[in-house]
């Protein structure tokens, strides 16, 4: 696999207005880290690190478009056009009022290809396909956010031990505990073939949208607006306090929650507060081509999503049924939690 085999096109909810104290670089970056681009644009540019910004990390084994901000007032645009740099190529700069911040996205636009790809016929991959696209696949958060051999859950167990890190390695820590239980709370759901059909006390969240609300019993109208991807429902993203869930679905998240007492409880003394997920997510302007045996697959995801969720269902056995539960990754110490 090359890194143009994975490449990943950033989405903004906006475009740069033109004017403004923020200067924004269209970047195109190959085999090389988000958070190392900046520090080299600050540094081009004369600034701290601080100065610039990003919307989210994109991964380093890609070619990744995104943009950075850097933060210019009262100062005229640094000669960006001539920087060169072997990691990244700047294709476009535009002003704008406001800096870009974490997460500020409306989602990713993906184009994958898969070599020596064997894993089922031309007519099973097609149907496997329209599928997906129909159903929507388990929104898992993907390897990235657990680090290498998983080693941000290693690092959340030793903060809620009591060690002491920086506040960047806190940020990731955190996010890969909550994660973690996410995923196994979605694996189980998954596992007992109720990830789509809802059950008593679901909290179900609006398509292309952070609105969530509570379904006390589902009825017609919420199977149908489920079956048209209007609707999906959601799961918890650990906190303090109660989950929005109630009946048995905050029964089978509490549960869950349970059979991981270190990250349940350090993510509420760390203030994190209750936050909910969509429990799947479906392709959206959907491509693909096969040619001989390499698949060449295009879509977009929303902001959070990650095409991993997407390709664990292509790249398996045709005799495999749709949404296996989640492997019970990464191994190693986090399973003596």
């Amino acid at each position: 696999m090359t890194p143009e085999d994975f490449q990943v096109e950033e989405i903004l909810p906006f475009a740069p207005g033109g004017e403004g104290e923020h200067l924004y670089l269209w970047v195109r970056k190959r085999d090389t880290n988000t958070a190392w681009v900046a520090e080299r644009l600050a540094a081009l540019a004369g600034l701290s690190p601080a100065q610039v910004s990003y919307a989210g990390l994109k991964d380093r084994r890609a070619v990744a478009e995104q943009w950075f901000s850097l933060h210019l007032p009262g100062c005229q645009d640094p000669p960006w056009r001539d920087w060169q740099d072997p990691g990244f190529q700047i294709l476009a700069g535009r002003r704008h009022s406001r800096k870009l911040r974490r997460g500020a996205l409306a989602g990713n636009r993906f184009r994958i290809v898969v070599r020596e790809f064997s894993g089922m016929t031309p007519t099973a991959l097609w149907a496997r396909w329209q599928q997906l696209l129909t159903v929507g696949v388990p929104n898992y958060f993907g390897p990235q956010r657990f680090g290498r051999a998983g080693n941000n859950l290693d690092g959340a167990l030793a903060l809620f031990r009591g060690r002491r890190v920086k506040r960047q390695q806190r940020s990731l820590y955190l996010s890969a505990a909550r994660a973690h239980l996410f995923n196994r709370l979605l694996s189980r759901r998954v596992d007992e073939a109720n990830w789509c059909g809802p059950l008593a006390g679901e909290v179900v969240m609006l398509e292309g949208s952070h609105s969530v609300f509570v379904v006390d019993e589902p009825d017609a109208d919420i199977h149908e607006r489920l079956g048209r991807l209007d609707l999906h429902l959601s799961g918890a993203l650990w906190g303090s306090g109660e989950p929005m869930s109630r009946g048995l679905v905050r029964e089978l998240e509490q549960a869950v929650a349970a059979t991981w007492p270190v990250f349940r409880d350090g993510l509420a003394a760390a203030g994190l507060e209750q936050q909910r997920r969509s429990l799947r997510v479906a392709p959206r302007e959907p491509t693909w081509a096969l040619d001989a045996d390499e698949l060449t697959l295009g879509f977009t995801l929303p902001a959070g999503s990650y095409a991993t969720a997407v390709l664990r269902e292509i790249i398996m056995d045709e005799n495999h049924e749709l949404s296996l539960a989640f492997p019970a990754w990464p191994p190693g110490s986090i399973n003596d939690a």
